[in-house]
């Protein structure tokens, strides 16, 4: 009978990996709030900013003994596209840094992502979007942390005995492509109204700890953002996601409310963030956040409701997030290249 160990190092192969079997990769609730992951033609697709830098942070499961972190940073800006044309394209790039860790054998991700996209004005009121990324994944696991049925001695597990398996830190790396379209509309400067997809994993790259073959699935992805501004005061922003990979899927949808805190001629605009979300057959999933200028801190947590809340207490993954954008070309008096909600 293998160890408990070896039974967390099994369940993190089927949820944390890209496998064959029901693996899915790395992600996060503020699906929103990590843009280069989500789909490659959010790069540089900002519409109150000319630059940004973000983290997000995930901790999973902590209430089991295999808790899974995620984290990453990442940065974008916009290149040309800043003249008083209508048709008025600009160039996105971006680079990101992915890294996840899980269980007792530190089964771990590090991904180093770059990214660009070229942003289409169609007309004052639609834009497309395209954009690509190229990523180099390294992951590892210790084997040396892991114990299993060949090291139980008649009273204990012996660490010093044969484990049967392998030993130290295994590693493998491979490449990996993503490629993604976005279709924005903007009737007036009180609506906006965004459609995406994207795959990744294009070209289905090897990940095998053992040189055998094991593709990595393609994972398409889908998602629908809506601004609204009711009031001066008030932005309503419904969002969706989708993904599927391998036979596993995920579908995330609910919606941010924004609360003007400051007038609307105020140039450091203040915000107070609220959301409410639901990860289907899942979790439920509840957001706080505040916003100060282009500084915005969100926080969010999962409630599990699925099969697996009696292990785990209904405790799933507590989430943080925080960015920062800059308009440099606003500062400069010089206009914005398309309209969305806003404040000021």
């Amino acid at each position: 009978m293998r160890t408990k160990h070896y039974i967390y190092l099994s369940v993190l192969l089927i949820f944390g990996c890209q496998s064959k079997v029901v693996a899915q990769s790395m992600h996060f609730s503020q699906y929103y709030n990590a843009p280069m992951l989500l789909n490659p033609a959010n790069t540089a697709l900002m519409p109150d900013y000319d630059y940004r830098v973000g983290a997000n942070y995930r901790n999973q499961w902590a209430a089991l003994p295999v808790p899974y972190t995620t984290m990453d940073v990442f940065g974008d800006l916009k290149i040309g596209g800043n003249g008083e044309s209508q048709h008025n394209n600009w160039l996105g790039l971006g680079g990101a840094i992915f890294n996840d860790k899980a269980g007792s054998g530190n089964l771990s991700l590090l991904q180093l992502q770059l990214s660009m996209a070229y942003h289409l004005n169609l007309s004052k009121k639609s834009m497309l979007s395209f954009g690509l990324s190229g990523a180099y994944v390294q992951r590892s696991v210790n084997y040396d942390n892991l114990t299993f049925d060949t090291q139980w001695d008649g009273f204990s597990f012996n660490g010093h005995l044969p484990n049967g398996e392998k030993v130290g830190i295994l590693k493998t790396n491979y490449i990996t492509f993503a490629a993604g379209f976005n279709y924005a509309y903007i009737p007036n400067e009180a609506v906006y109204i965004k459609l995406g997809g994207g795959v990744a994993n294009v070209n289905q790259p090897n990940e095998t700890f053992y040189n055998s073959n094991n593709q990595v699935g393609l994972r398409p992805t889908a998602n629908l953002d809506v601004l609204v501004r009711t009031s001066d005061n008030l932005i309503l922003n419904p969002s969706a996601y989708y993904t599927t990979q391998n036979g596993a899927s995920e579908i995330v949808f609910g919606t941010l409310t924004r609360v003007n805190m400051t007038g609307p001629s105020d140039p450091r605009s203040s915000q107070l963030i609220l959301g409410l979300y639901d990860r289907l057959a899942d979790a439920v999933i509840g957001v706080v956040g505040y916003q100060y200028g282009g500084l915005q801190f969100m926080a969010s947590y999962d409630f599990t409701m699925s099969t697996l809340a009696p292990y785990n207490a209904s405790y799933g993954a507590l989430e943080l997030s925080l960015i920062y954008g800059s308009n440099y070309y606003k500062n400069k008096g010089i206009k914005k290249m398309y309209s969305c909600p806003r404040f000021n």
